[in-house]
């Protein structure tokens, strides 16, 4: 995916429409605004041209285990940030767009009266989505990062509120891409296990319980998907701020860059030492990581602790990283949709 001025024809994009994706989650506010690209690219699969994106961690979930609602605070914080989105839509002249909202207005009690004062203060409507609907997202969002030669692949997106896991096989002779063959849908995120266990500091034991507690977690699926094929080119297949960040650890990158990251396969061993490094950081250490910084030092070891259990339950040999998903697959089905692609 690459950066496009605003003032490209949008006659030499397809259909002339300006498309938006917009994924509130129980962490981050992230919006991609994109056109649809005919012509070949850096990789193959890369089918949208980005005009405008936005991240902000927003924390909207920050509590909501223990009060079963979305603070105040929380409230505030994020409809700043859709301000900013919507600024953003009307600036680029966006006609298509999808807005949805994750686990943390899934669980929370007020997630409704929450939708409702997003659209009295902002104007954009959003779309709390289900389980399934998220995981079929990711899977479509960065599914072309598997390697096609392998029989079966996991994905996993590890989220602040909630972890899918989207098991894809390869489709049958003649067809092209992936199918799905089962998902899960955990209630257990960066942002809750860190609520839970602490993420600040993080000791051997603290660490080893998160992992536990995270594979008991993953047990109902390592049965389901006992039976499922694995050749010997089976691998995970992750998208999420943790395996992203352990990603640019592991290059020892001075600042995230998303262009090293995206489609980086990285070896178990490669995974381990990441891990470990990040380990042996103190909590201000954490913070002075350019690849992690004040934002996600708390977060990121309770991430680590759900990668590690993926990895104990489901072992591979290797992992792709993507800097890709939820909002990616949502901009291809809105383009499939209006036949752009």
């Amino acid at each position: 995916m690459t950066a496009d001025p605003a003032g490209d024809d949008h006659a030499a994009h397809g259909n002339g429409h300006t498309y938006a994706a917009l994924d509130l989650g129980t962490n981050n506010c992230r919006l991609l605004i994109a056109r649809p690209e005919r012509r070949a690219r850096r990789r193959a699969n890369e089918f949208l041209r980005i005009i405008d994106a936005f991240s902000r961690i927003v924390r909207l979930g920050e509590g909501l285990g223990r009060a079963g609602r979305i603070s105040e605070a929380a409230i505030e914080r994020t409809i700043v940030a859709l301000e900013i989105c919507r600024d953003k839509m009307e600036a680029r002249g966006v006609t298509r767009a999808r807005l949805v909202a994750t686990q943390a207005c899934r669980g929370a009690a007020n997630g409704d009266e929450f939708v409702a004062r997003v659209r009295e203060r902002t104007g954009l409507e959003l779309e709390v989505i289900d389980r399934e609907t998220e995981a079929r997202f990711a899977a479509r969002g960065c599914g072309s990062l598997a390697d096609p030669q392998a029989a079966s692949v996991l994905l996993f997106d590890i989220g602040g509120g909630s972890t899918e896991l989207v098991w894809l096989t390869r489709a049958p002779a003649g067809a092209e891409g992936r199918e799905l063959h089962s998902w899960t849908s955990l209630e257990l995120g960066v942002v809750t296990l860190a609520e839970h266990f602490g993420g600040r500091v993080v000791d051997a034991a603290t660490f080893a319980a998160m992992k536990n507690y995270a594979v008991d977690a993953l047990a109902h699926f390592v049965r389901e998907t006992a039976e499922v094929r694995r050749c010997s080119r089976f691998h995970l297949l992750g998208t999420s701020g943790t395996v992203t960040t352990l990603a640019g650890v592991h290059l020892g990158l001075e600042r995230y860059d998303r262009w090293r990251v995206d489609g980086l396969w990285m070896t178990d061993a490669e995974a381990t030492r990441a891990i470990d490094r990040l380990r042996g950081m103190d909590f201000e250490a954490r913070v002075a990581n350019g690849c992690i910084g004040p934002q996600r030092a708390d977060l990121v070891l309770a991430g680590c602790a759900i990668f590690e259990a993926i990895r104990e339950m489901f072992p591979a040999a290797r992992t792709r990283i993507a800097d890709r998903g939820l909002r990616e697959g949502m901009l291809l089905e809105l383009m499939e949709a209006d036949g752009a692609l």
